[in-house]
């Protein structure tokens, strides 16, 4: 059998589904180390297993340096370049740092498909989150369950990317609309003790604080830390976005009101099948929506 090479993109795995005889390879580049980040695991779990039940090698990949580590994205997708893959599904840490290494890809003939986050390469297909209604979905909840004209903040992500930005649109614009008065909007860049110190800040100068939209779970336990410290946690409404399992632990404590969920495995397990089809020369959507829902105390034990 000829040996076919795929990548993955997205962050930092070593791991890799191997039969007992030569498969065609993939692999999967992710935004951040799987063990340092439950959303990215859920990912690679999916990935793997999408690869046995196909039967091809797939080995993931990430960005050393965690969400923001541009440039070791780039060397990791320049690296397998020159090893002969096939296929890259990425989630880019930057539009406009990676779209050269993309370009140089798709000369080669690599077929490429987006996780989690759309780049700017028009022709490249989208799976993942639609990010900016599911955030609103988020947002709505603190309309739903705290009076009009309370005041709330937004922890933002990284803005540089399409889900920092389409999470703060959907949260931003629904707050607006449904007249929170939205006192603080920064950013935390997905992590949590950065979270937790800009939550500080924010309580620090704004005390009647009611409710506080992340848009991960990262930043949101961060926030709750904050809280806690400040013996604010009963007084603030805390809505995370990712659905991670360490949210749903909150979520059960009373800590974390909601969060919105992602489906990350389906992200590794579409990602898989979807480059598979392209590598085979078979089409597929140019979006394909893996779906969001809000984790609750009624359905958080499924996600722990």
């Amino acid at each position: 059998m000829k040996l076919k090479s795929l990548l993955l993109a997205s962050g930092v795995l070593l791991a890799s589904t191997v039969g007992a005889f030569a498969a065609d390879k993939y692999a999967v580049i992710m935004g951040n180390i799987p063990s340092a980040n439950q959303f990215w695991a859920k990912v690679e779990q999916g990935a793997l297993e999408k690869g046995k039940e196909l039967g091809v090698d797939v080995t993931v990949l990430g960005s050393p340096g965690g969400e923001s580590d541009v440039t070791g994205q780039i060397n990791l997708v320049e690296d397998q370049l020159t090893k002969g893959i096939v296929g890259l599904i990425l989630a880019p840490a930057d539009f406009s740092a990676l779209n050269p290494t993309i370009e140089k890809a798709l000369k080669q003939g690599v077929k490429i498909v987006y996780i989690d986050r759309p780049g700017e390469v028009k022709g490249i297909s989208y799976v993942g989150t639609m990010n900016e209604p599911a955030a609103a979905l988020g947002a709505q909840y603190i309309c739903d369950n705290i009076e009009k004209g309370s005041e709330v903040a937004i922890l933002q992500g990284v803005m540089a990317i399409a889900p920092g930005r389409d999470r703060f649109k959907g949260s931003h614009d629904t707050l607006t609309a449904c007249g929170m008065n939205i006192v603080a909007e920064q950013t935390a860049e997905w992590d949590t003790a950065k979270g937790m110190s800009v939550t500080e800040n924010i309580i620090t100068a704004h005390p009647n604080l009611k409710a506080l939209f992340a848009s991960n779970d990262n930043m949101a336990m961060g926030a709750i830390e904050a809280l806690k410290s400040a013996k604010m946690l009963d007084k603030v409404m805390v809505v995370g976005f990712d659905g991670n399992p360490e949210a749903a632990e909150a979520i059960l404590r009373g800590d974390m009101a909601v969060s919105v969920a992602q489906r990350p495995t389906n992200m590794g397990i579409i990602g898989v099948e979807s480059v598979n089809k392209l590598v085979k020369g078979e089409t597929i959507p140019e979006v394909v929506d893996t779906g969001a829902e809000l984790v609750t105390k009624e359905n958080a034990e499924q996600y722990k």
